[in-house]
């Protein structure tokens, strides 16, 4: 199970709105494409968090969906919602949290 981390900040205070586009999306074959078995939305304080898991590395199958329709149809909606967190920003390996320890009861400590 491989797991994604994505962080960037509220522009508004909707959960429900940015819930309701993914209920959107995930119902299309976009999730599909990129190979997200699981997706997780939280919210704390300013914060957007999306735990994303899937069977391997999403990020190649992401890149590549940037330009579907489906993709870009998310994106521009989800805009009016969150915000990046670095500045910086200019494509999503930029908003992904990097894991710097994993501990499991089957295998004990990965990393």
């Amino acid at each position: 199970m491989h797991r994604t981390l994505i962080i960037a900040k509220w522009k508004s205070d909707d959960p429900a709105a940015v819930a309701d586009i993914f209920a959107e999306s995930d119902a299309t074959d976009l999730p599909h494409m990129i190979g997200v078995s699981r997706r997780t939305l939280f919210t704390f304080h300013d914060l957007y968090i999306h735990s994303i898991e899937a069977d391997g590395d999403i990020a190649p199958n992401l890149y590549r969906a940037r330009s579907h329709p489906l993709y870009e149809d998310i994106n521009t909606r989800l805009a009016e919602h969150v915000y990046p967190y670095d500045p910086a920003w200019s494509e999503p390996k930029h908003a992904m949290a990097t894991p710097f320890y994993v501990w499991t009861a089957s295998e004990g400590r990965i990393r």
